[in-house]
């Protein structure tokens, strides 16, 4: 019992749920996110480094889901100003609000999957402690 409470203390990683204005949909490939609000460039000149320019990014989650029959992919499409949430196998929750589906999908029948990204102001970590 401890050595099992050991390795459940160790898991970081696997496993993942995924929900959209609270429907769960079938998680099939690795999901990802971005918390980030700013990307950094390089500023460079002829005479060497100038500094950094700083603009502000779009946070995101972003997942493969499957195709499954009672699911109409179009409704994805259509999904703007939407909450976003990601379980992590680590404990963690990354919510997303104010989310709009940005890509157009296509699904690959031979696997019944497709991509879905969504993009808004602020993608958040909620720790497990």
């Amino acid at each position: 019992d401890v050595y099992k409470r050991q390795i459940m203390a160790n898991l970081l990683a696997g496993t993942a749920q995924i929900t959209v204005d609270g429907n769960s949909y079938m998680l099939e490939g690795a999901a990802k996110y971005s918390p980030s609000t700013v990307t950094r460039t390089s500023l460079v000149g002829q005479d060497g480094y100038h500094g950094v320019k700083e603009m502000p990014v779009a946070g995101s989650i972003s997942f493969t889901a499957r195709d499954a029959g009672d699911l109409t992919v179009y409704d994805f499409n259509r999904m703007r100003n939407a909450t976003v949430v990601l379980q992590l196998a680590n404990g963690k929750t990354v919510v997303g609000r104010s989310m709009a589906c940005v890509d157009a999908q296509e699904v690959d029948t031979t696997e019944a999957t497709f991509d879905v990204k969504f993009e808004g102001p602020l993608v958040s970590e909620q720790t497990a402690n």
